[in-house]
């Protein structure tokens, strides 16, 4: 059923943002107010949250479903109907509003059958609304987070496990995966595994190439637990590291700790980034760390709050961001280290309890 206390909150933020009516499809803003979302498809669904009224907007077929989970009234339509007839519904009952503000992951088709409905109203991004509710998170929401990181710890585990020379980047994602279905991850989020020159790839997509011994292997990898996403990166080493690479990971541990450091509540997120990033360009890599220092967490794996320089959004107690500063060397190697940390009175707190130190495998 709803959470009151999150419709609530939602609410007041919409009176704050000056919005007046919210439209949220299916996805992790639906589930976070409703603890359900129905399966997303093609088909046009809604929930619409005024002030007092709230309407769920939805395809028959994923209706009885909904009924268990779902509240506010319902405006239903069968697949021969289309959803034509139930927006008119909704509009008659809703009115006019000035503002609209719609989740941002919403379809694009879907946005513009609200736009032809209401035609004399602003549309705006959902992010206006939900960012600001689902940035702070609670007590509840924060030991789902630390399980679901102890989960990943594991994965990680598993991961280096894996790594031996000739086994391929995709069978130690392969590995994670099955981690992850062991501890009941409903959804392993991503595993990317970077050996060697591919390491030097942020987002690199783990591919055939086999691991090498004299090289290193970067593993960033997360999965959903109970609704909430885990991230973490680490970095193994197949044989005794080389000299140039222990001095880039000491590189980048020195910036992960000052970018952990600056986290404080009232100073602004900008300075996290900065900080962290400050480490690198004094080493004279300032070139190759070429994305922010990190990005919230919650029910999606990247949401607000942007740890970049450009944010000065103070940081507030409930917080959850990763801190995953890198450093990319292309066409030789790449090493990122990623911590996801609680916003407390006292600071950053880390979920992971795994080392940062490079795990050196037997070649």
């Amino acid at each position: 059923m709803p959470d009151t206390d999150r419709v609530t909150r939602t609410r007041a933020q919409m009176r704050s943002a000056g919005v007046d009516l919210l439209s949220l499809p299916p996805g992790d803003d639906m589930y976070y107010l409703l603890g359900f979302t129905p399966h997303a498809d093609e088909r046009p669904c809604y929930l619409f949250l005024t002030g007092n009224d709230a309407i769920f907007l939805v395809p028959e077929l994923n209706a009885g479903e909904a009924r268990a989970h779902v509240d506010p009234p319902f405006l239903t339509y069968t697949d021969a109907e289309g959803p034509g007839t139930v927006l008119r519904e909704a509009h008659n009952r809703l009115g006019d509003p000035e503002r609209i503000c719609v989740g941002d992951t919403m379809r694009a088709d879907f946005l513009l059958l609200l736009q032809e409905r209401w035609t004399k109203s602003v549309f705006a991004s959902g992010a206006e609304v939900m960012a600001p509710v689902r940035m702070i998170k609670t007590s509840e929401e924060i030991a789902l987070m630390r399980r679901s990181a102890a989960a990943a710890d594991v994965a990680v585990d598993a991961a280096f496990a894996a790594c031996r020379p000739g086994t391929t980047e995709t069978a130690v994602a392969r590995a994670v995966a099955g981690a992850f279905a062991e501890q009941e991850v409903s959804q392993p989020g991503m595993a990317i595994v970077g050996s060697g020159p591919n390491s030097a790839y942020p987002h690199h997509r783990s591919g055939s190439r086999g691991l090498r011994e004299g090289e290193p292997v970067l593993v960033d990898l997360g999965g959903r637990l109970e609704g909430y996403m885990s991230d973490i990166t680490r970095m193994a080493y197949i044989g005794e590291p080389s000299a140039r690479y222990r001095e880039v990971h000491a590189i980048v541990e020195h910036a992960v700790r000052a970018g952990m450091v600056a986290v404080r509540p009232g100073t602004p997120l900008s300075a996290v980034d900065r900080a962290a990033r400050a480490v690198i360009e004094s080493a004279g890599y300032g070139r190759q760390f070429t994305h922010r220092t990190g990005h919230g967490i919650g029910l999606t794996g990247h949401e607000p709050p942007s740890v970049t320089h450009t944010n000065d959004l103070p940081v507030q107690e409930g917080m959850m961001f990763s801190v995953e500063p890198g450093i990319y060397l292309e066409g030789e190697f790449g090493v990122r280290l990623e911590e996801i940390v609680v916003v407390t009175a006292r600071g950053a707190e880390r979920l992971s309890m795994l080392p940062r130190e490079v795990r050196v495998l037997p070649a």
